[in-house]
């Protein structure tokens, strides 16, 4: 997992909830990079979240909100080819944004909200 780029923590624990700040295209590690290219953040970022999924026991198909964030809305139907192939049918409610720039020049950022169906006590 990516370690934050900023005064924020990755992912919070609200009862049964699981909500994942946004994700950018970065490479988990001590010097982290920007993935090149619109495909490879994608993926990226889409790995990190899996990423923070993992981390509580959850994944993808527990996902129930996704936001993204796009630095060029001409992008969308590249990112959803990218979203489409690694969610399969699975298909949380989402909003697809266009923003004027993002944390490091990224081309996209994701975040989501995941229920587990239990409360694990925050």
């Amino acid at each position: 997992m990516a370690a934050p780029v900023g005064p924020y923590t990755p992912a919070v624990r609200a009862g049964p909830w699981l909500v994942c700040s946004g994700q950018v295209g970065i490479t988990p590690g001590d010097t982290p990079v920007l993935a090149e290219g619109l495909d490879a953040q994608v993926r990226q970022a889409m790995a990190n979240v899996a990423a923070l999924l993992e981390g509580q026991g959850l994944g993808w198909r527990d996902v129930v909100k996704a936001t993204v964030f796009l630095a060029d809305i001409a992008d969308y139907v590249a990112f959803n080819e990218v979203y489409v192939e690694a969610l399969g049918d699975h298909r949380p409610a989402r909003s697809v944004v266009a923003v004027a720039g993002l944390p490091l020049g990224a081309l996209v950022e994701i975040e989501v909200w995941a229920y587990s169906g239990a409360d694990t006590g925050g």
